[in-house]
């Protein structure tokens, strides 16, 4: 694992008697975009709050093959940003100000934001779309307003390790395919490594590289997302019966839940769209 971006080994997580992270091992290449999924408690946040050194555990967490333990907070902020799933947000600071705080780790002491540092967030307000609101408190954002800037600011770290705790829970479907293509563009732009919990599996199997799959605090699957998303695996560890459809082909994977009726077994038979509206819902990333 000396390669690796991120890499944790037989990492435990235990809130008394309850293991919320029990035993993983795994790793992260250098570039790679990994997408956490799973059912709400399988323990994806607290392995995201893990790797940024947020969350007590037994194991060991690399980044860039150095363990953060021995690092200063301003040491860890240049090398993780976290994009939590519910920050916690001084309502009276503009969206300006919140932003620039991401420049702090780069900060020395008692000094204030260059014009370059200004530029920087700048631009990342303009392709997330927040120019406008730049002087606005954050207090008077909409949820989804407020999770770009959240990204905004952890975007403005420039730290080579983006961790993401679901980034588009509050956003409608296109915000949500307008930020995961931002986040994506700047993977390959800074050479990111990108590690996020996604509850959509559909955008999640088009835009990572591989998927993570957690159940009861286990690492239960680890593979590309075709490997991964296959119906008995998700009915599984989802606690639910789902259909996984692919296009014709193969360009789009499509998850979604299958109902029961009349008490019958679910299906589980794959199926292929054929320009279906379910196929025309979704926009495909690649």
């Amino acid at each position: 694992m000396t390669d690796a971006a991120v890499a944790f080994e037989h990492l435990t997580v235990r809130y008394g008697a309850t293991v919320a992270v029990d035993d993983a091992t795994g790793q992260v290449a250098p570039g790679e975009w990994v997408g956490l999924v799973g059912a709400n408690g399988a323990g994806k946040t607290t392995l995201l709050r893990s790797l940024a050194h947020l969350e007590p555990h037994q194991g060991t967490v690399r980044i860039g093959g150095r363990t953060l333990s021995g690092l200063t907070h301003r040491q860890r902020a240049r090398r993780v940003a976290y994009v939590p799933q519910k920050p916690e947000l001084p309502p009276d600071m503009t969206v300006g100000e919140y932003t620039l705080l991401g420049r702090t780790p780069h900060l020395g002491y008692f000094a204030v934001e260059s014009p370059g540092d200004r530029r920087l967030c700048a631009g990342l307000l303009a392709r997330l779309d927040l120019t406008a609101m730049a002087d606005r408190r954050l207090a008077t954002l909409s949820g989804g307003e407020l999770q770009r800037v959240v990204l905004a600011r952890a975007l403005a770290q420039e730290a080579p390790i983006l961790l993401l705790d679901e980034p588009t829970s509050a956003l409608d479907l296109g915000r949500r395919v307008e930020v995961l293509e931002l986040v994506d563009e700047l993977r390959r732009e800074r050479d990111l490594t990108v590690v996020s919990a996604l509850h959509d599996l559909t955008l999640a199997a088009d835009f990572t590289d591989r998927l993570l799959l957690m159940s009861g605090g286990v690492l239960v699957a680890d593979g590309r997302p075709r490997e991964v998303l296959r119906e008995p695996v998700l009915a599984e560890h989802l606690g639910a019966p789902v259909r996984v459809l692919e296009t014709a082909d193969g360009s789009l994977v499509v998850v979604s839940p299958a109902r029961r009726r009349h008490g019958a077994a679910p299906s589980t038979a794959r199926a292929e769209l054929h320009g279906s509206s379910a196929a025309e819902s979704v926009t495909s990333h690649g």
